[in-house]
């Protein structure tokens, strides 16, 4: 069990690692080669050129304005000036609002850690409980004195602590009520002021019925020009382009070795030509010329993604029973979004597009019959990873706890008492290992994620989100919960009757705070710290730029960041939410090292949002309810545990007083869902008329067809050819031509293949035909 020393060494070493972190930082942005790597959002936005000076050559490398480095936490107010609304407009609602869920972290705990140490701390240090003479098979340090573990049974100081769960559980959800109102209204007034998007006016159709006289376009056309007569527009059939965008990806992959070699042997002085093996991965196989061997290969490619992208254009077993659907006013797409569009509720599947941004592609080709069986089959396979996870947790949590180890293992004793070593392992190694353990966890839970079939990339961060936040829930709380307090007290599991160790298990799991502190100092302050490094992006964009960068649009690509990684940030944040809620009441002293992880995350996350982040799309903030409902479920969690734990200290007269904060939670939270959920599910047709109609009078001959028509094309089928133009597949099946309906009952009715203008459909058998599934 690590002491107040161990959590000392712990702490210096998290700290100077987060100095070091910070100065280095403040090194390598000034310096100008590094200006595209720690500055890119302005390049991208037109409003940064490379720093240039005139003078020596170094100084086009190297900042020799020593002034510069003696302010070298400048960065941290300069990145907390911009406004919020401000920040919006540069950034996006989706970036600002995930600034919020850090500042809730401060409403949240700041005052509940106030109230902590000035009311429960004396509570339970004023004890003597956990006096080792008295509690022997107890494994414990100092630092336990502060938690509820210190309280003897039967007291009546668990009162204070009842008292504390009400007040704590009325302010957070007092936060989380004004912060979901907020954020609500922020939502509305952004969807209310944008720009216009084609996603307003478009939604999605799944599971069109196959029909054998028409098309799928020519299917999906009659369909809404019957039912939506006065706001159907037009339409993009979905292609089963993954085949060719494989193809297209591989050449890429080939041009920039091209580039590559040509660019050695351009700076070679003997202009000798490259040589490479052809073999797996060039360590064996035939030597050929390198520049020989990549303009064949791309030739070759070239020829198979022409041959691929015809096959697309004109085979129908490319099309997909899906489309986009675009309509005249965002008041016919959000009806059409908005209801059930047949008699058969698994036909005619309508949801709001995502924006074209968000779009993943690869997934629009997945049937939709088959979805539900991915997803039972990832359901089935995310439950053996978290099970099977157990394992080496269990194995994380045997660090945690060395005198454990030495009652196990006595012929460790030696090496595990030398002090140094004794605390740097208590206090840094378990937090540091099972950050190792998590490393590939996100990927992993992507990659699940889609294999399950989201259609946009926004819903399945989403999604891996959510995972992410019920393993990290299971594995890294209960996980080291259970196994660690296991491992503690096995040798009084062993020789205690059945009916004294719950006892002993609602003892030791307040203990498990010190684990949780290493945990915090190591993802929480020194992970955060390393965050604004940009280690990893530093060195993938030197080796790019000198190696295969070529032209502005490589260097673009060179420099981009990616997004925030909403998947990984938003679980992260949500279990430190979990382990402040718990221990606030069990042992406070954890709460001022979460205090601090959520004041230097926002600071860094700001200054990240503001000049490096290139977030790919724009949800307008739609992940909310489900950072509500993470933080609302904490709440609950840490009710219940706080209610098994007194139960175990015998605290009969007060613990079902505990009953109620459960149930008024579960309201809270079902009253919230009720009222402001809505803003984040559908939109409203009074701010869709409104908006169609401040549109229609500042622009009045806005050509709204031209604008949609190639909207949601496959971007693949502009990447393939930069030389060639997409006649092929716009023509191939949306084409505005007039085609007249193959259906025997239509043979005789004048519907139009595109609105054009014309008048709707009218005719009783064209009703009839579409009216009914």
């Amino acid at each position: 069990m690590a002491t107040l020393g161990d959590l000392g060494v712990g702490a210096a070493i998290n700290i100077l690692s987060a100095f070091l972190f910070f100065v280095v930082f403040a090194i390598l942005r000034l310096q100008p080669f590094n200006d595209r790597v720690y500055f890119p959002k302005w390049y991208f936005k037109g409003l940064r050129e490379s720093p240039t000076h005139s003078g020596a050559f170094v100084r086009k490398f190297v900042n020799l304005d020593f002034r510069s480095y003696i302010r070298f936490l400048n960065w941290m107010p300069a990145a907390l000036k911009m406004p919020e609304p401000e920040l919006i407009d540069h950034a996006g609602l989706d970036s600002a609002v995930y600034l919020r869920i850090y500042l809730i972290g401060l409403k949240i705990f700041v005052p509940i850690a106030f109230l902590a140490w000035a009311v429960l701390v004396p509570v339970n240090w004023t004890n003597s409980t956990l006096d080792l003479a008295k509690l022997a098979n107890v494994t414990s340090s100092d630092i336990d004195k502060l938690s509820i573990s210190n309280v003897p049974a039967k007291s009546q100081r668990f009162w204070s602590h009842i008292v504390m769960a009400y007040i704590f559980t009325f302010w957070t959800c007092y936060v989380l009520l004004k912060e979901y109102e907020t954020v609500a209204k922020m939502r509305l007034h952004f969807l209310a002021t944008e720009q216009r998007r084609p996603d307003q006016f478009t939604v999605l159709v799944r599971n069109v019925p196959p029909d054998a006289d028409e098309s799928t376009s020519e299917l999906v056309e009659h369909f809404f020009l019957v039912n939506h007569p006065d706001h159907y527009l037009t339409h993009q059939v979905v292609y089963n382009a993954n085949k060719l965008a494989k193809l297209v990806k591989k050449r890429k992959k080939m041009q920039n070795w091209l580039v590559y070699y040509r660019n050695k042997v351009s700076r070679s002085k003997n202009s000798i030509r490259p040589l490479m093996k052809t073999g797996f991965l060039g360590l064996w196989g035939t030597k050929v010329d390198a520049i020989e061997y990549y303009e064949t290969e791309i030739e070759k490619l070239s020829n198979d993604i022409a041959e691929e992208k015809e096959r697309v254009a004109n085979d129908s077993e490319s099309i997909m029973p899906a489309a986009f659907v675009s309509f005249k006013t965002r008041w016919g797409a959000a009806v059409c979004a908005q209801t059930q569009q047949s008699r058969d509720p698994t036909i005619w599947l309508t949801d709001w597009a995502p924006e074209p941004r968000d779009v993943y592609w690869p997934n629009l080709a997945i049937p939709y019959v088959s979805l539900s069986v991915k997803r039972l089959i990832m359901g089935v396979a995310f439950f053996f990873l978290t099970f099977f996870f157990m394992i080496p947790i269990a194995i994380v949590q045997s660090f945690a706890s060395l005198e454990g180890i030495e009652k196990a293992a006595p012929f460790l004793k030696p090496i595990v008492e030398m002090k140094f070593i004794k605390s740097v392992i208590a206090g840094f190694l378990p937090g540091i290992a099972l950050k190792l353990f998590l490393i590939f966890l996100p990927t992993i839970l992507m990659i699940m994620a889609k294999f399950e079939g989201f259609t946009s990339k926004s819903s399945l961060e989403r999604r891996a989100a959510s995972r992410y936040y019920l393993f990290s829930f299971v594995n890294v709380f209960l996980g080291s919960i259970i196994a660690g307090t296991a491992f503690e007290q096995l040798d009084t599991f062993i020789h205690q009757s059945a009916t004294e160790i719950p006892k002993t298990i609602g003892v030791a799991i307040p203990m498990k705070a010190t684990f949780f502190v290493t945990y915090i100092m190591v993802d929480g302050w020194a992970g955060i710290a390393a965050e604004i490094l940009m280690l990893k992006p530093l060195i993938i964009f030197h080796l790019k730029n000198f190696f295969l960068v070529k032209t502005d649009k490589d260097r673009e690509e060179a420099m981009d960041p990616g997004s925030i990684g909403f998947n990984t940030g938003e679980p992260r944040i949500q279990l430190y939410f979990l382990l402040g809620l718990v221990y606030a009441t069990v042992t406070p002293a954890l709460l001022p090292f979460i205090i601090i992880f959520f004041g230097l995350a926002y600071v860094v996350f700001r200054h990240q949002i503001i000049n490096v982040y290139n977030q790919e799309y724009e949800s307008a903030a739609a992940f909310w309810p489900d950072v509500h409902g993470r933080v609302v479920s904490a709440l609950i969690i840490s009710q219940l545990l706080l209610f098994g734990l007194l139960s175990t200290k015998e605290a009969a007269q007060s613990t079902p007083f505990l009953i109620a904060l459960p149930v008024l939670t579960i309201w809270f939270y079902r009253y919230c869902k009720g009222r402001f959920e809505p803003a984040f599910v559908t939109y409203p047709l009074q701010e869709a008329m409104m908006k169609d109609t401040l549109e229609r009078a500042k622009e009045p001959n806005l050509n709204l067809k031209g604008y949609l028509q190639s909207a949601y094309v496959h971007p693949v089928f502009r990447d393939c050819d930069d030389d060639e133009d997409n006649e092929s597949i716009d023509k191939g099946e949306n084409e505005s031509v007039i085609v007249p309906t193959k259906r025997h009952s239509r043979r005789n009715t004048p519907v139009p293949s595109r609105m054009t203008g014309g008048s709707s459909p009218s005719l009783p058998d064209v009703v009839e035909d579409y009216a009914q599934p």
